[in-house]
């Protein structure tokens, strides 16, 4: 690997850290909020809905975006806005105002949105450019990002900080790293391809690039129902004091960290699909568990498993996808945003189920699609091997 290439790995590495350092400073401070904000847990859902929307509009844009401009100027738009979200959330806390909060993680699903395809594409180049898997590394350090944001969210928590500074401080502290990062990017990727997009069928009629879309639904929702609900869902679900049930979400992050760091070697040894088939398994069984035992030592168990099956859906099918064909751009950009429609669908949706039914009860949806990923992935380890991994007279 050159310099130049080396640069602009640990440049996404960063990138990807800073929002879920971003994110998990929210989640850890989502009992907080709730309390702060007066509001039930139907209430919480239609604030959540500000983070899903926010990234459906950025993730439909994106793709567009990245053809016109290329990924760097999408990933630094992006990225500031993600960054400069979090104290608008912790404003919206502090003068208990529900429409604040939900503007500032609208801003914030915006800005990740936008970025999420473009580092993507960035990664599934740099994949193509040293012949080896680095996205799930990179997921990993997104994980990474939200253990640091967890654990800092834990002690604070338990300190009784104020979660609007704690928000404000991990906003400022971002932006200069977020600057110095993307100088490294290259422009214009993406951008040239447009061509060959407009030119070509469109990706979306490939059945098996659909069939990886279904994978990523699926899994996006195991890991963003963690997200969105996991503190909440161990409080009122299991019991846990505030400061425990953040750090119920710490282990379920550092699970995702390690699955993602450690996925490399599992994915040389089985392949995609496999790897896939089995995420979904491990990851239904700890859902199954925490739904189904009314433990809390079980439910923190259950969450490790809940972690490391979450942690190499995403990014996995992300790169089988910008390696099933032609116009690599196009098919993570397609795929992403089938997988955000989790990220849509998911927090009102587990939101209003858990106000009728308890949020214990409402992680049966996301069991049920969990199942339905690893019937998917099962079905594409037997189509021809183009679709699961980049053959290497394409290199």
């Amino acid at each position: 690997m050159d310099r130049r290439t080396a640069r602009r790995r640990l440049a996404l590495f960063a990138l990807f850290f800073l929002p879920g350092l971003g994110i998990s400073s929210w989640v850890t401070r989502t009992p907080d909020i709730r309390d702060q904000l007066g509001a039930s847990t139907a209430e919480m859902g239609l604030v959540l809905f500000g983070l899903s929307a926010g990234s459906m509009v950025g993730i439909l844009c994106s793709g567009a975006l990245v053809r016109r401009f290329g990924t760097r100027p999408v990933v630094t738009a992006g990225i500031l806005t993600a960054v400069l979200s979090a104290p608008v959330v912790g404003v919206g806390a502090a003068v208990s105002l529900s429409g604040l909060v939900a503007a500032g993680l609208s801003l914030f699903g915006l800005g990740m949105g936008g970025a999420e395809v473009a580092m993507n594409v960035e990664g599934a180049d740099i994949e193509r450019l040293i012949g080896r898997p680095v996205l799930p590394t990179m997921h990993g350090f997104f994980s990474f990002g939200t253990v640091v944001g967890a654990t800092i969210g834990m002690i604070l928590t338990a300190v009784r900080f104020s979660a609007a500074w704690h928000l404000l401080i991990i906003g400022v502290l971002s932006v200069p790293v977020a600057l110095l990062a993307v100088r490294h990017l290259p422009p214009g990727l993406g951008r040239a391809e447009k061509a060959r997009v407009d030119g070509g069928a469109p990706v979306w009629r490939d059945p098996r690039l659909l069939i990886i879309g279904v994978i990523v639904l699926a899994m996006a929702l195991a890991e963003g129902s963690a997200n969105d609900w996991l503190p909440l869902l161990m409080v009122d679900g299991h019991g846990f004091a505030p400061a425990l049930g953040s750090g119920v979400y710490l282990a379920f992050s550092a699970a995702m960290t390690i699955g993602r760091f450690t996925g490399d070697r599992f994915l040389d040894r089985f392949g995609r699909a496999p790897v896939l088939a089995a995420s979904a398994v491990v990851g239904g069984a700890g859902v199954a568990l925490v739904v189904a035992v009314d433990n809390q030592i079980v439910a923190g168990a259950a969450v490790v498993l809940w972690g490391l099956g979450a942690a190499l859906g995403f990014p996995v099918a992300l790169s089988a996808a910008g390696d099933s064909g032609d116009n690599p751009a196009a098919r993570v950009s397609l795929v992403a945003t089938v997988g955000y429609v989790a990220f849509l669908v998911g927090p009102p949706a587990l939101g209003f189920l858990g106000d009728h039914f308890g949020l214990r009860h409402a992680m049966i949806a996301v069991l049920g699609l969990l199942a339905v990923a690893a019937v998917m992935a099962t079905a594409l380890a037997r189509m021809p091997q183009r679709s699961l991994a980049a053959s290497a007279a394409d290199r």
